[in-house]
């Protein structure tokens, strides 16, 4: 989920639809986490956002084109990392982290192409 704010001052609340990869509206949402919060709340840096982000779309879709195959990419170094039981290198994780900043960009300039008012490619710039 993410809390964005508006150019007037206040707030809009996204929350990510795994089905989809794009962003429903969860403004109803603002309250509870701003006020409320708990311990399933956490405040995460814009990179740890864009990286859960695309782990959470490269697990849940499915499709072909340039984004799914950099998807695909990811999950064959997470599948050997797993497979052979170890933590990525310097190189793999810094890899994986260049591609989810790649597909990020790609898959939000879908979105907004379509239209969807919860898409901003240029986070990933900020």
């Amino acid at each position: 989920m993410k809390v964005v704010g508006t150019s007037d001052g206040g707030m809009l609340a996204w929350k990510l639809v795994r089905e989809t990869g794009g962003w429903q509206s969860a403004d109803r949402l603002i309250d509870k986490i701003l006020l409320v919060g708990g311990d399933e709340v956490e405040a995460l840096s814009r990179n740890e956002f864009i990286e859960l982000t695309e782990y959470e779309r490269g697990r849940y879709l499915r499709g072909s084109g340039p984004i799914f195959a950099l998807y695909e990419t990811v999950s064959a170094i997470i599948d050997t990392l797993t497979r052979e039981r170890r933590y990525p290198t310097p190189g793999e994780t810094a890899l994986i982290r260049g591609i989810h900043q790649k597909t990020f960009v790609m898959f939000e300039e879908e979105l907004q192409r379509a239209g969807e008012a919860g898409a901003d490619p240029l986070l990933a710039d900020s």
